[in-house]
C-alpha cells in the first residue's frame, strides 16, 4: 500500500509528516520503495564522505575521480526513482531543472 512521503535531498530525510522539517518532494510510495530510497541516501552520504576525502587529496582531479562518477550516478538513481514515485508538481519540477538524464527519459 503506497503512503505520502515529503523527501529533502538536502539532509537525506523522508517523512510523512508535511511540516516536519522542510522538503522539495511529494512522493506516493510502498514500504519497500521507502526502503530502497534510504539505501540510495546511505550511498550517497558515503561517496559524499569519500568525496571530501578526495578533496584533501590535491593531486586527483574531479573529472578523473571515481568517486564523483560514483555519487553523480547515485543523484540520477535517486532523481530517477523520486519522479517515478512523485505528484505532478514533482515531476513537472525535475523535468523542469533538467535533473534527469535524458538518455532514461527517451
Amino acid at each position: 500500500m503506497k503512503k505520502t512521503y515529503y523527501i529533502s535531498l538536502a539532509n537525506g530525510e523522508i517523512s510523512q509528516i508535511r511540516t516536519a522539517s522542510p522538503w522539495n518532494y511529494k512522493i506516493e510510495a510502498t514500504e519497500d520503495e521507502i526502503v530502497q530510497l534510504r539505501e540510495y541516501f546511505d550511498q550517497i552520504y558515503s561517496t559524499d564522505w569519500q568525496g571530501f576525502y578526495r578533496a584533501h587529496t590535491p593531486y586527483i582531479e574531479y573529472h578523473h575521480d571515481p568517486t564523483n562518477d560514483a555519487y553523480d550516478a547515485t543523484m540520477q538513481k535517486v532523481y530517477q526513482f523520486i519522479y517515478q514515485l512523485g505528484d505532478q508538481e514533482t515531476k513537472k519540477f525535475i523535468e523542469d531543472q533538467g535533473f534527469l538524464d535524458q538518455k532514461q527519459n527517451d
